[in-house]
């Protein structure tokens, strides 16, 4: 790729306020998203849906503990694997540190996958992480919210459209609690989930950028160079949620 060109100090400072007034813009329409985002109408959820926690079963209103609002991420983990996707695990990998800030906006966090809880637990362990995870497998929750899909469960929409497609997806959902009644208002999906990578946005300030292509970009599968974070510089590393 071809590196910026070399300039004195004040040619820099002058390109560098042109760029300013650009993200000041982009912030400005960024607060009119965010807040056109919290306005989005909710649904009532009208099932009850029952997880599978490491002490039990969870329904999903003790997801909430006690708070008003739960965010869930939907992390790709096929029940027949053992480990999960190596991209969800990079998302969870860079907002698992600021969690504990969440709850100071009585706001409550949760991980949610398809695959059973010993499997769930056992990666958990390997990866060192303490948010709290749980098993939809016995539940249609992963189908309803659109990241598992199937055919042959009428089960075919991702992002908001018909997708050609069976397997795991991800996304984030966003649900909140009324006392007794639970509403979902928002969720998120493929590139939406950009959002949540600080790395990216790190690495979008610096001269070489993301150093991707489509090939090995975070949806790049097999090809892209995100690694579980105890394997880098490790030859042979396994292709996404293989086991």
């Amino acid at each position: 790729m071809d590196l910026p060109k070399i300039v004195t100090r004040d040619e820099w400072l002058e390109a560098r306020k042109e760029l300013l007034g650009r993200e000041k813009d982009f912030d400005r329409e960024r607060d009119r998203l965010t807040e056109a985002r919290r306005n989005l109408p909710m649904v009532k959820v009208e099932k009850e849906y029952i997880f599978d926690g490491p002490q039990g079963t969870v329904p999903l209103r003790d997801l909430f503990e006690g708070r008003r609002q739960l965010i869930v991420y939907h992390m790709m983990f096929d029940p027949a694997a053992t480990t999960a996707c190596k991209h969800c695990s990079c998302v969870m990998d860079n907002i698992a540190g600021g969690l504990i800030h969440l709850t100071a906006r009585d706001t409550s966090f949760a991980t949610i996958s398809r695959a059973p809880i010993a499997k769930i637990e056992a990666f958990k362990r390997r990866m060192q992480w303490a948010f709290r995870w749980v098993s939809s497998f016995k539940t249609d929750f992963n189908y309803d919210y659109h990241v598992t899909l199937d055919p042959d469960r009428d089960s075919t929409v991702y992002n908001y459209r018909t997708l050609d497609y069976r397997g795991e997806l991800p996304g984030l959902s966003v649900f909140f609690r009324d006392n007794d009644l639970i509403f979902h208002s928002y969720s998120t999906y493929f590139r939406g989930l950009d959002m949540l990578l600080p790395m990216y946005h790190l690495l979008d300030r610096t001269p070489l950028g993301r150093q991707e292509d489509k090939g090995n970009s975070m949806h790049g599968g097999e090809n892209s160079w995100i690694r579980y974070h105890d394997a880098y510089g490790v030859e042979g590393n396994s292709p996404c949620c293989a086991d």
